[in-house]
């Protein structure tokens, strides 16, 4: 075994585990997501010291994320997606019956402080913890991951529209959310 490797857990643990909560929000999810990370890095002989050892860690952690969360997906029961409580994702709150806003969505400026940030990422977290897991992960994956959608209609084996329609759902329910606690608060 690489010296380096016995170095990893001690060096980089802590970035990993905050970057794997930061995306899981979940504290068990994200210890077990940095230990399969560490685990695959030791049984891996891909690293050749082109980048640094945490890039490539959170290279892998960022798989090991993918990989859990669309295992969640698949494991949800379909209804899930359909029964969203209407009063936190309606559409009806959004649009009038031609399909036109009722009122045009509002800027979200972005904090320029960091006590402003944080609180924007706190009252952010809260929000998709109130999405559907689902409708979280999704959004997750397109919007903070970058997945494209491709990948993501790939990996959750669904199709383009559902695809779509999750995304549209979950940043209107996020945007809704948003508007009561950050822009009104």
């Amino acid at each position: 075994m690489n010296t380096n490797v016995n170095d990893w857990l001690n060096d980089h643990g802590d970035y990993l585990y905050r970057f794997a909560l930061a995306r899981l929000r979940d504290p068990h999810q994200a210890e077990d997501a940095v230990q399969e990370t560490m685990l695959a890095a030791i049984k891996s002989d891909s690293f050749e010291g082109d980048s640094s050892a945490r890039t490539w860690l959170t290279g892998i952690l960022k798989h090991k994320i993918i990989d859990l969360q669309r295992k969640q997906i698949r494991e949800q029961p379909l209804s899930d997606l359909i029964d969203l409580d209407a009063s936190d994702t309606s559409m009806d709150d959004f649009f009038d019956k031609t399909g036109h806003w009722l009122d045009k969505p509002q800027t979200l400026d972005m904090p320029e402080n960091a006590l402003e940030q944080k609180q924007f990422l706190s009252i952010l977290s809260g929000c998709m913890d109130k999405l559907p897991a689902k409708l979280a992960a999704i959004f997750m994956m397109r919007d903070v991951h970058e997945v494209e959608n491709e990948n993501i209609c790939k990996e959750l084996d669904i199709t383009a529209t559902n695809a779509w329609v999750m995304l549209y759902r979950a940043r209107m329910g996020l945007r809704k959310c948003l508007e009561i606690n950050w822009i009104a608060g």
